[in-house]
């Protein structure tokens, strides 16, 4: 098995730090490009043995950091950049994800003869699962796309009342990471951005226009995203195809660090669902 770490430079914002995984055989291999979730990174946990074990089958993974999740080149675990975290939003997000399409299904990348650009999967998890579906129903180059534990809507995660007042006086709000116990700003630009584009940022709009292969994996202990809001985003698209993971939670069962030589329980059976549904 063939992993590779490398940085995807953006004219007019922060690179992108990146990783593939793949069996170097020359054979045409399907491709995944997987989107991490909020307060989320690519070698977060478990992801690289997902990563790993999709990749057994023959198909070709992306993950990546998205350009202000935080990290940095040098240290693209957890959050150094705070003032990046706080200037991030949906639209950089998605700027982003369009950037790593484009570098995939360049004819001239060192992975050309390795890689089918005819067959890609999106994965988005959490947060990150709005974005791809966004990105998916927009884009033609996606084929298929795969939300886990995915949000069905943005808007109602943003403060109202004395909270948002508060918010764009004082023009930052910080949330508290559990791990790490950071103090993560959230400038008001978010906020800002978010209603300058939300039809866009919709993701009701985008699921009801989708038009390629879905599926919608969700836990039914998810704590932090509830199975409702995957029953919504089913009914938004009658044509998809929901999967209940019993007793899963947000994360299915990993955690960061994971120091286990093997997923839990429930992420396996969630690759199992993802090798099958792109095969």
């Amino acid at each position: 098995m063939q992993k590779e770490n490398l940085i995807l430079s953006q004219k007019n914002s922060k690179p992108i730090v990146l990783d593939v995984t793949y069996k170097k055989d020359g054979t045409k291999k399907p491709i995944v490009i997987f989107c991490h979730g909020y307060k989320g990174f690519k070698d977060w946990g478990c992801w690289d043995l997902l990563a790993e074990d999709i990749a057994e089958q023959n198909i070709f993974f992306l993950k990546f950091n998205f350009s202000h999740n935080g990290g940095t080149v040098a240290q693209p675990i957890d959050f150094p950049d705070l003032n990046a975290f706080g200037e991030n939003n949906f639209i950089k997000e998605l700027n982003d994800l369009d950037a790593i399409l484009d570098y995939i299904t360049d004819k001239k990348n060192e992975f050309s003869q390795q890689i089918d650009i005819t067959n890609i999967t999106f994965i988005g998890h959490s947060r990150g699962g709005g974005i791809v579906l966004i990105k998916a129903q927009e884009d033609t180059r996606v084929t298929q796309v795969v939300t886990l534990a995915g949000v069905s809507d943005y808007k109602v995660r943003f403060p109202v009342g004395e909270a948002l007042v508060h918010w764009k006086k004082e023009g930052v709000a910080y949330i508290e990471n559990g791990r790490t116990k950071q103090k993560m700003p959230h400038f008001i630009q978010f906020y800002t951005n978010f209603m300058e584009n939300e039809e866009r940022l919709t993701i009701s709009r985008a699921v009801k226009k989708l038009d390629i292969p879905y599926v919608i994996i969700h836990g039914t202990a998810d704590e932090t995203v509830t199975l409702a809001e995957a029953e919504r985003l089913q009914q938004w698209q009658p044509k998809s195809k929901l999967i209940t993971i019993e007793n899963a939670n947000h994360v299915f069962g990993g955690s960061h660090p994971w120091e286990e030589n093997s997923l839990p329980n429930h992420l396996q059976e969630i690759a199992n669902h993802i090798k099958n549904f792109v095969k």
